[in-house]
């Protein structure tokens, strides 16, 4: 604190006499040297008021608070600013008080001159830095920028203020023909992406930046071909929906599987997203998961008001809640709570005590294998754990409910895509009679997510392999977690009721390929330094996987990445509801009674081998 009043006093002092050598030399020059007695007098009856109401218009905009060692057009605009209004007020004040005041002339002049003076005691600081960096005459890695654009400009002014990190800017790779031979902060441009090769033997390159964050992953894919050839080493700047919270340097990483599918970013609306959620409460159920805890993120960069965090897994939940606490800007109250949305009993207190306004609902068993082994658990947790969310939402007024699903969901061959189409169904079900709007969003994988193939791939590189991919042709829709989480956000926002929204996931893309890349980005090659291996289908799983089905009426919304389905044409799915209170009053039930009343309730869904169908359905008929 002592450091910092030091350095306002002296700033302080520094712009006093500033400002008053700026009325002096100015009347100097404008009576040629020989500056009348009366003017004299009236110079320095005025001090006062030159130097209070400049620096007190300098403090207000915060002037004083500046690293000026850094300075740059942003510090000189604010002085310019400073001085006009100082100015202003001050020939205002002595017009207005009769006040014996300075020739006109003498006002416009010094506030020429003021400006020119306290920009260049400013600008010294960033001069004398340079000049002291400029002594470090250690050896700097010789590095080549990929793109031009803002990113590019703002990577190169960075390294260029920061000569602690010994990296030179030697050259910039840019397809756009008009940017040839240009030069961006005195570093040029110097062709396009096939002279990535060239450049970096001629420079003596060491590391090669993609500096080109709204760029799709086709093109990323393209420049890292070309850049791999060369022995340098590559970085990348990340795509725009991860958002650059701090310096452009801070987040160069290398590149990864989200730069290689990357798409075309997000346009998301924040008008209309703000409109459901400012100020308001919500409860995200699964806030711990993959999904759950980006959702919670978003939200909180939203302006909601309050934020429930509902997880049964305790150390996911103590993480999130720790993240958001720590989250930059979050002004948000953090309400963790700790139970499973099967305890209906729990749950309706959370929801008594904090009376959420929106829901997310993104807890849920996901990982296929494992709920074909336990069928019980996928039901409970998938089917009633929804069932218990969505009618508490109905009993308690929420406004808004949203599901998140799965495209497994679509003509389950699995216990937990099956699981979740039943979530789905129960939620349309409920809706009919509700005022809340009830509405699923259905998507593929996501990248990074908990369980996914790409870390499951990234582990088994790192062990040398070898990768094992089920079958070579299986395809699967990939996106990522951010990407995600903003569409289904988006989706809650134009949701009406009963909607089951679904995601433009792009292109599917090979497992295979997904195995090869993957391997390639960790500096190996694929069949050479590691092995894929073909391991067979796993029980429950499709070879590809599907968005909505043939019964579903699927239309654009007027959100492009979004298509929505209002209705299922087969009547058998209505009062999913009461068979499953039906099936519920029966009691404790077996896994072959579990996957009997999936079958039961969805005609689609493909039986295992070895459970037989009962012949009379009694409790398992749908009312």
């Amino acid at each position: 604190m002592r450091n910092r009043t030091t350095r306002y006093i002296s700033l302080m002092l520094v712009d006093a006499t500033l400002i008053n050598l700026s009325v002096y030399l100015t009347l100097l020059l404008r009576f040629e040297g020989n500056i009348p007695v009366e003017y004299v007098q009236h110079f320095l009856s005025l001090i006062p008021l030159f130097t209070i109401v400049t620096i007190a218009f300098m403090f207000g905009l915060k002037l004083y608070d500046r690293i000026w060692q850094y300075a740059s057009l942003g510090e000189m605009l604010a002085i310019l600013r400073a001085v006009t209004y100082s100015m202003a007020v001050i020939v205002l004040v002595i017009y207005l008080f009769e006040i014996p005041g300075l020739p006109r002339s003498v006002y416009i002049i010094a506030w020429m001159m003021m400006n020119a003076f306290i920009g260049a005691s400013r600008i010294s600081w960033r001069l004398l830095r340079g000049a002291l960096n400029g002594r470090d005459h250690a050896p700097k890695k010789n590095v080549l920028i990929v793109g031009a654009g803002d990113a590019g400009a703002l990577l190169v002014r960075e390294i260029q203020s920061n000569p602690q990190l010994h990296l030179n800017p030697v050259g910039i790779i840019d397809d756009d023909r008009s940017k040839r031979k240009l030069l961006l902060s005195d570093v040029p441009v110097r062709g396009d992406r096939n002279k990535i090769p060239a450049l970096v033997k001629d420079l003596e390159v060491e590391e090669i930046i993609i500096a080109m964050p709204s760029a799709s992953g086709q093109t990323i894919r393209e420049i890292l071909d070309i850049a791999r050839t060369t022995g340098a080493r590559i970085k990348i700047l990340p795509g725009i929906y991860s958002g650059l919270k701090s310096s452009a340097l801070a987040q160069l990483r290398d590149v990864n599987m989200e730069d290689l599918l990357r798409r075309e970013p997000v346009a998301t609306d924040l008008n209309e997203i703000a409109s459901y959620i400012t100020n308001r409460t919500i409860m995200v159920t699964g806030a711990g998961g993959s999904i759950g805890s980006e959702l919670c993120r978003q939200i909180c960069c939203i302006g909601a008001t309050r934020l429930i965090l509902i997880d049964n897994c305790e150390n996911n939940l103590f993480d999130i809640e720790q993240e958001l606490y720590q989250y930059p800007g979050c002004q948000v109250e953090i309400l963790p709570v700790l139970l499973s949305v099967t305890n209906r009993a729990r749950l309706e207190r959370a929801f008594q005590k904090y009376n959420p306004q929106v829901v997310f609902h993104a807890a849920a068993h996901k990982h296929v294998p494992m709920m074909e082994r336990h069928p019980i658990e996928a039901y409970y947790n998938n089917v009633i754990g929804t069932k218990n969310t969505a009618e508490l939402c109905d009993a308690y007024g929420v406004q808004t409910f949203i599901l998140v699903s799965t495209d497994k969901a679509v003509n389950p061959t699995s216990v937990m895509g099956a699981t979740k189409r039943l979530a789905e169904l129960t939620i349309k079900d409920i809706n009919r009679s509700s005022k809340t709007r009830f509405a699923a969003v259905r998507f593929g994988n996501v990248l990074g997510s908990r369980g996914s193939v790409v870390p499951t791939f990234i582990k088994q590189i790192e062990k040398g392999g070898p990768v094992t991919v089920t079958h070579p042709d299986m395809q699967r829709y990939f996106m990522t977690i951010p990407e995600a989480v903003q569409l289904i956000i988006q989706a809650g926002a134009i949701a009406k009721g009963s909607e089951i929204f679904v995601l433009d996931m792009g292109e599917p893309v090979k497992i295979s390929d997904l195995a090869c890349d993957l391997i390639r980005l960790a500096g190996r090659e694929p069949g050479q330094d590691i092995q894929i291996e073909y391991t067979g289908i796993r029980p429950g799983e499709k070879l590809y996987e599907e968005l909505f089905t043939d019964r579903e009426d699927m239309t654009a919304t007027k959100h492009q990445r979004i298509f929505i389905s209002q209705k299922d044409i087969d009547e058998k799915y209505i009062n999913v509801g009461k068979t499953l209170q039906n099936f519920a009053k029966s009691g404790m039930h077996s896994k072959t009674e579990i996957i009997q009343l999936i079958a039961t309730l969805l005609p689609e869904y493909q039986v295992p081998e070895g459970i037989e169908l009962p012949q009379e359905k009694k409790s398992l008929e749908v009312v």
